[in-house]
């Protein structure tokens, strides 16, 4: 295990002296099977697999989660275990912001909408670590969940815009058998919590049959009725319903397949206490087989493995 800046270029730089390819997995830890999961694309992909594992705390709001954010390290790598054993990146806060720090990475235009506007100086905290994490290791590649879609949005802006020369490779989400989104936090959710949580990927359904069987156009119409749905969780309050173009994340006021080929509806529902995303893709252009949602334009719903 590295704990320092240091440790982990000397790492790097013997790996890629070796010509190795760096399959890198940037994680908060509070492990579960959507983390696994991308550890193990990056074992595919690559010759070396790095994890780091850092609570970042300027990501996170004045009245946000930190302090209570689960922390579970020694499980975490006993985890890792069962998927190879790859490097581990376990820095503390005054190694990664030593005394003096005073540089923030800022994006404009993907940042200023749905998360953003909730968390106003989250993605500037999200960019800024990316980005130090990047540089630190050296990877070649990186490995992202599709669950945090508009975050993974912002990483391949910087990466685009700041020529950062890395890969970055979306892996689709992993769900519970109700269909629930895995989540370090959903372990907050209390026994009736729980039961209501799925509330959101069955609004993601609802989502498909609107706009795959009924060919509902009007946005606002759409989020007339995902807002029904989510009202049927008496725990549940919504922060925000996109019907977004998943490029630039922003909403046209109706759908048209020709001119918006891709639709992406983006949640985040608070169920008591604890604040839950999702999202779906609906696509003209990649369909998964087996869905059973199709239309007479040939859109269908799907999970992507990537979507960059």
């Amino acid at each position: 295990m590295l704990s320092t800046v240091n440790e982990l270029r000397r790492w790097s730089q013997r790996q890629r002296d070796a010509g190795k390819r760096i399959g890198f997995v940037p994680t908060m830890g509070a492990f579960h099977e959507g983390h696994l999961s991308l550890v193990r694309a990056a074992n595919e992909r690559c010759d070396v697999t790095l994890v780091s594992i850092f609570v970042n705390p300027t990501q996170f709001g004045p009245n946000e989660d930190f302090t209570k954010y689960p922390r579970s390290l020694e499980q975490d790598l006993e985890l890792l275990k069962t998927v190879g054993s790859p490097e581990v990146f376990v820095p503390s806060v005054t190694e990664m912001y030593p005394s003096g720090f005073e540089t923030t990475v800022h994006i404009d235009g993907v940042t200023e909408l749905w998360e953003g506007r909730s968390r106003p100086t989250h993605f500037d905290g999200v960019a800024t670590v990316v980005l130090k994490l990047f540089l630190m290791s050296g990877a070649t590649h990186a490995f992202f969940g599709q669950k945090d879609f508009q975050q993974v949005r912002v990483v391949e802006k910087m990466v685009a815009d700041l020529n950062v020369p890395i890969e970055i490779v979306v892996c689709p989400i992993v769900r519970e058998p109700d269909g629930l989104a895995m989540s370090s936090r959903n372990r907050y959710l209390t026994p009736s919590q729980r039961e209501q949580a799925p509330v959101l990927s069955r609004c993601l359904d609802r989502a498909a049959e609107l706009i795959l069987h009924e060919k509902f156009r009007d946005v606002t119409e759409i989020r007339r009725e995902l807002t029904t749905v989510i009202g049927t969780a008496p725990d549940a309050v919504i922060d925000y319903i996109a019907v977004a173009d998943p490029k630039t994340l922003r909403e046209p006021d109706r759908i048209n397949p020709i001119q918006t080929p891709e639709i992406v509806v983006l949640l985040a529902v608070k169920v008591g206490k604890t604040r839950l995303i999702d999202n779906r893709i609906y696509s003209g252009e990649d369909s998964s087989p087996g869905t059973g949602l199709s239309s007479s334009f040939g859109w269908s719903s799907f999970d992507p493995s990537s979507f960059s």
